[in-house]
């Protein structure tokens, strides 16, 4: 299976300050699968590290209230790009994340509050039909691909 995941969760220091969201069991999928490590937000032109940002009323602004949204929606767009040329089965991305949360966000005041939502990259792929699931739920989403797939995912799987 081919599979999307942030490059923080498999080390890579390009969180917002300098470091990462490694998860031994992401890593351990690439014994398994074929693993497409993407930083949206460093695939969209920002650095590390970088301000704090989170989604205002619908826009990605920093913590001193710098739009950011251009950055976040190009980095999106060419990640979700690259998700399409490898023909990606599965996103597992970060939680919380402007760009890749999921189920959950911060809720734009900067104060650590979360609520339901999704950052601009997991939408986007929702948007063009790759499914994306939270670091948290990973075995979870991947036993569901598994079982969509029926036999031919557990070839596939045998195979990479």
């Amino acid at each position: 299976m081919k599979i999307l995941v942030s490059a923080c969760l498999l080390g890579h220091r390009c969180k917002y300050n300098g470091g990462d969201n490694y998860s031994e069991t992401v890593a351990a999928l690439a014994q398994r699968h074929q693993l497409l490590p993407v930083c949206p937000e460093l695939a969209g032109g920002l650095s590390v590290p970088r301000r704090p940002c989170e989604i205002v009323r619908g826009t990605v602004m920093n913590d001193r209230g710098e739009n950011v949204d251009g950055a976040f929606r190009r980095g999106a767009a060419i990640c979700l790009q690259k998700a399409l040329d490898e023909k990606i089965d599965l996103a597992i991305l970060q939680s919380r994340s402007p760009s890749c949360g999921v189920k959950q966000i911060y809720d734009g005041t900067f104060s650590g509050t979360l609520i339901q939502g999704s950052g601009v990259f997991a939408e986007l792929l929702r948007e063009h039909g790759i499914p994306a699931a939270d670091v948290s739920d990973a075995e979870e989403a991947l036993a569901e691909r598994r079982k969509g797939h029926g036999s031919q995912a557990d070839q596939a799987d045998k195979e990479i």
